[in-house]
Parts: structure tokens; sequence; C-alpha cells
């Protein structure tokens, strides 16, 4: 295999802003991203959901730009612009063509620095965002997600929904819109990634000209560690012709030097078509369409859950399988052949995931958040090759205990029960 060489390169501006390239010259895209790093876990409760309505409220227009502007000049270079909210960051990404590149970062910049708030948007925006909500309360896997969350990180900022709730979105008006933006809009806060045909060197004198006039704010927003709290929670919706149930357990945070072997164990655990919960739950008995694992890693701590969709009859003999698979890992060996093709399957998605401009913009952009170091493809690769069944096994008896489960179950439940003794593993 080629070595490849990421020409990676990183500066920081004198009022603290991070600007990070990755030149790709085999491509004719650019992508580029404005991250805050902190999301909804940043914030109060009473102002849960702001950090996404403020994602929301930049598109609205600037100083400079109506929202249509903004749309119609993203459109006329080709371009895809979008934005996301998560619990530890906010992020404004555009893709374009390489020659479009000034004005993409001239639509972007104009965006995130001069926002326009108006009192009507507002209104109108809560409107959307309430409905967004009550588009996802009647998304049934979205929904058992949301209430497991929510009661694995009780209260604590981590377990609520991004998006906020009926009663805190309804409170949000212009003043805490602004004092939120102020806060976390700052250049301490603030990494600009940008990867594609580039010039390092152009890509900061573009960036310093938009954003070198940003004051340094300090700020320090980080929410304790929140204590993990694993109970079984029966949720009846009676409409629901499924059951959703969501098993979970603490895991390790993002940057655990055991991260590598715990991808592994949620690829060969129900990370795809050859995962042992798929096989057994699906393919052999038939139980459920949907079950998949996945692993959501934070700061200071994460979680490793299983998902499954089945009937109200299934539902039990469902957690006690999933339970019984976590049970074989702290118990059985993992077989050469098994865990190879789980650190293969690994690598393959890893190294297709990297192939386009966007995800190497993301990929810099978490490197920089979480890591010290940006990591080049072959120590990943050498990483995950590195990891043996013995430290799978050692990781299973560290994640999967009895009292360390939690679950939700939500669907017509019809007297449906669970008991801790039903979890044991």
């Amino acid at each position: 295999m080629v070595k490849e060489i990421r020409n990676i390169r990183r500066e920081v501006l004198p009022n603290g802003l991070t600007v990070i390239t990755e030149q790709m010259q085999h491509i004719r895209s650019v992508s580029i991203g404005i991250w805050i790093k902190s999301g909804s876990r940043d914030e109060d409760p009473q102002w849960n959901g702001i950090s996404h309505f403020i994602e929301h409220m930049v598109f609205k227009g600037t100083k400079h730009r109506s929202a249509e502007d903004i749309a119609r000049q993203v459109d006329s270079i080709g371009g895809g612009m979008d934005a996301f909210t998560a619990k530890e960051c906010i992020c404004f990404n555009v893709k374009v063509l390489d020659e479009h590149l000034p004005i993409a970062m001239d639509v972007l910049s104009d965006l995130v620095l001069n926002p326009v708030f108006t009192a009507e948007d507002i209104g109108k925006e809560r409107g959307v965002i309430l409905e967004e909500i009550k588009m996802d309360e009647d998304s049934p896997d979205y929904l058992v997600h949301e209430i497991f969350t929510q009661n694995f990180w009780k209260d604590h900022p981590l377990g609520r929904p991004i998006l906020g709730t009926k009663t805190t979105v309804k409170k949000f008006e212009r003043d805490p819109v602004l004092d939120f933006y102020a806060e976390r809009f700052a250049p301490g806060n603030v990494i600009i990634c940008a990867a594609g045909n580039l010039k390092h060197e152009e890509f900061v004198e573009l960036v310093n000209r938009h954003f070198q006039h940003m004051k340094p704010v300090k700020n320090g927003f980080h929410s304790p560690q929140p204590r993990i709290v694993p109970r079984i929670i029966m949720r009846n919706k009676k409409s629901l012709e499924q059951v959703q149930i969501c098993v979970g357990v603490p895991s390790h945070p993002i940057a655990h030097e055991k991260r590598h072997a715990s991808y592994i164990l949620n690829t060969l655990l129900g990370g795809g078509m050859s995962s042992r919960l798929f096989q057994n739950i699906r393919e052999r008995q038939g139980l459920a369409y949907a079950i998949y694992s996945d692993l959501s890693p934070y700061r200071d701590t994460g979680c490793l859950s299983v998902y499954a969709g089945t009937s109200r009859e299934s539902a039990a003999k469902v957690v006690q399988c999933i339970v019984s698979e976590f049970r074989k890992l702290k118990s059985e060996s993992v077989p050469a052949e098994e865990l190879r093709r789980s650190k293969d399957q690994l690598k393959g998605s890893l190294m297709l995931s990297l192939e386009s401009s966007t995800a190497r913009m993301s990929n810099l952009a978490r490197q920089e958040m979480y890591f010290d170091h940006f990591y080049s493809m072959d120590e990943l690769l050498e990483k995950i090759e590195s990891v043996t069944a013995e430290e799978l096994r050692d990781l299973a008896n560290e994640f999967f205990h009895t009292d360390s489960v939690a679950v939700t179950v939500l669907g017509n439940l019809n007297g449906l029960k669970l008991t801790r003794e039903q979890l044991a593993c």
C-alpha cells in the first residue's frame, strides 16, 4: 500500500482563532468549515436548544445579505452550504469548486460574523423549530434514543435534546440570542478548517481579512463531567406498531487510549451486516429488521448503545439476546477470523470516509478539538491493527456489568416488564 502523507498545516491568528488546512491537489473542490467549540452541553437548562436556534438564525440574513441573497449566491456557484449543532460543537460549512473559494469564504464569514437576528425572524424560526421537534417526536427510533439519553445522563446538559424542548424554545427572544451569540462566537472558541485544492498561505490571508477584527474573549464553557444513571425506563406509547429498544452501557471518552479497541468491539457487536447482533437477532431468529450498535464518545464520558425495533411479543427476548452477546464478549475470546474481519471493515470504512474534502475538513476540526496531534491514516491503521482479542475481552469486562446496563423501551407495552435480573451479564 502506498503511504499517504497528509499535507496539514495549522496556524493560530493573534486573536486566538485557529486556522487549519489540508491540501488535496488531486481534486477540484474545497470544503470550508467554521467550527464553534461549544454545543448544546454548554447551555443552561432554561436555554436548552439555543445553540441550535442560533445555527438556524444566522441563515436568516446578515448586515449585507438577506436570507434569499445567501441562498442565491451559494447556488449560483454550484456550492452546497450546510450547518449542524452537536452536543459539543456547532459547524457552518460550504463545499465549492476551488475557483469559488473567495466568494464562499465571503458568504460563510458574513453569516457567522454579521447576523442581524431580527425579532420578526426569531418569532418565525421558533415556529420552524417547534415543527422540527414535533417531527422528531413522531419518529420512534429518534424518540427512544432521546428518552434513553435523557435518563442515561440524567440532570446533565449532555442528556438534554440538542433542539431544546417546546418550553425552552418558546422563550427564545432577541436579547438572550444576542448574549449567547456574543459569548460563544469568540475567536478562542473558533476553528476554521479547509480541505481541498487550496494553498495554506492564501487561505490564512483570506481568513485574516474577514476575522482579524474579532476581539479575543475569555470563555471557559465546560460543563462538569456527567454522572451516569443506568435505569430501566418503560415508556408506553399505544400508537406505535413496534416496540423500540435502546440498551446501553458507559464507555470511554473520545480521546481515551483504548478508543481503537472500543471501535472494534462496537463493529463486531453491531456495526454492520456481519456483526453478531445482526446475524443472530435478524438473520438467524428473524426478530428485528433494524438492529445495530453505536459508540457515542464525548470529551469526558461515552456510551456504547444498541438499538432494535421489534414486536411486543419478542421485546423481552431481544433484550436478553443483546445481553447474552455482552456476556459472550466477556467470557469468550473473539476468534482470529472474526477479529480480522472487524479490523478490515473498520479500516475500509475509515479510508472510504476520508475520500471527500468535506470529510477531511471535519476530521481536521475534530482532531484539533479532542487531540493534540493530527493522526495520519497510517498511524490510525496501525492502531487498529495492533488491537488484540485479549484487549477486546478486557474491554468487554470493563464495560458490561449487570448494574451498569441502562435500557429504554418505548411502544405499546401492554404490561411488558423488564427486571435487572433479565440484564444479567
